[in-house]
């Protein structure tokens, strides 16, 4: 599968590059505001995963699969070493690749996951996104308005609100709802065969008020990522990289040029 990706900064191969991963929902925009601190340095590229913004839709969304998506990537772009910087369901992403392909990842940052599955809900979400009557809409303000019923917070309605596009005169979402709630187990559990532990150094981002990376969690974190580092922004929830970006660009630098 060949990912949609934005490219930043300086020129391949100088130092490993940035690889970017979003969560659930998101796409590669994301990330832009982040990528843009490091291109005067770095070689950044974020990326949409499959089934997310401008790439491929396919049935399958387990972790060794989409790992496999970002190494086809990385071979496009003929990137031999890279450092994967992956938020939530990117953050798993980025973990797989680093236990798969361990010879490709310099270094790993991981923000507010762990390699466990999740009960989280996301019925609400995704009723959200099907209030949206696309025939009737004339402008995102209608969009946001019909979402609203199902979604009251405005920043996680803006979020996904990104998805909306107006192709061909019609209004549609840019991602594949459909696979994506089929997949959802996949996406909220960790794929099987991506148990090995990834040796090199790595980073681990969490919220203070989140509840992704739970004290209990750190036996299993520390068997996958023996030489992990973990930090918690304090004052900020599950999307640390946007409620706090100023802290997450120091640590996020701080790690990868000492």
């Amino acid at each position: 599968m060949q990912l949609y990706f934005r490219e930043y900064g300086k020129p391949r191969g100088e130092k490993p590059s940035l690889v970017f991963l979003h969560g659930l929902f998101g796409s590669s925009v994301n990330w832009h505001s982040i990528a843009r601190q490091f291109e005067p340095d770095w070689h950044c590229i974020a990326v949409d995963l499959r089934n997310h913004g401008r790439s491929p839709h396919d049935s399958n969304m387990g972790y060794a699969v989409m790992a496999g998506d970002v190494l086809a990537l990385l071979d496009q772009l003929m990137l031999e070493k890279v450092i994967p910087v992956g938020h939530s369901m990117g953050g798993k992403t980025a973990l797989a690749l680093a236990q798969l392909y361990s010879e490709r990842v310099e270094r790993l940052v991981v923000a507010d996951i762990a390699p466990v599955a999740y009960d989280h809900e996301f019925d609400s979400i995704l009723a959200g996104f099907r209030a949206v009557e696309m025939e009737k809409i004339k402008n995102r303000g209608d969009a946001d308005s019909m979402m609203k019923v199902r979604i009251q917070h405005p920043g996680i309605r803006q979020y996904l609100l990104q998805n909306l596009v107006r192709e061909n005169e019609q209004w549609q979402w840019r991602l594949n709802l459909d696979d994506l709630e089929l997949c959802m187990a996949s996406i909220m559990g960790y794929a099987p065969g991506c148990e090995q532990a990834y040796a090199g150094k790595s980073l681990l981002i969490r919220g203070e008020l989140s509840d992704y990376v739970l004290p209990e969690h750190e036996q299993i974190i520390r068997q996958c990522l023996p030489d992990v580092r973990i930090e918690t922004l304090p004052g900020v929830g599950h999307w640390v990289y946007a409620e706090d970006p100023a802290g997450f660009v120091s640590l996020l630098r701080d790690f990868i040029e000492a």
